[in-house]
């Protein structure tokens, strides 16, 4: 029972990462100290995305999930929870390039936004 829990505690902190990554810019509007954080969570996010790495929580959720006596998942977190939810079929190589591609583009436009507020405020 424990292993599971942990396991999913795993689980809702690789959703927060992603939705940090994804959605982080956002915060920085209203607290500008998480730039610091987000700028390195949005290029590690990116780099797992356009080298095809496997997130590190992916295997540890799969090793607690052994120890609980469940099964994990052969592929990443994204390709599990997420893609079935947002694609009938499997992540390819090109998916995974676009995810990347939208990821940077999303938090630019953010972050120029909120350069050109800043400029316009001195």
């Amino acid at each position: 029972m424990v292993y599971s829990i942990l396991a999913n505690i795993i689980l809702a902190a690789h959703l927060i990462f992603i939705l940090f990554v994804v959605f982080g810019s956002l915060v920085v509007f209203y607290k500008r100290w998480v730039f610091w954080l987000h700028i390195p969570a949005v290029i590690y996010g990116s780099l797992v995305e356009f080298s095809g790495w496997i997130c590190p929580l992916t295997p540890l959720e799969n090793h607690v999930r052994a120890l609980a006596g469940q099964s994990g998942y052969a592929h990443s977190f994204v390709q599990e929870y997420l893609l079935k939810t947002i694609y009938p079929e499997m992540l390819t190589r090109q998916d995974q390039i676009i995810i990347g591609c939208i990821l940077l583009i999303l938090n630019l436009f953010v972050y120029l936004l909120i350069f050109r507020k800043t400029m316009k405020k001195k």
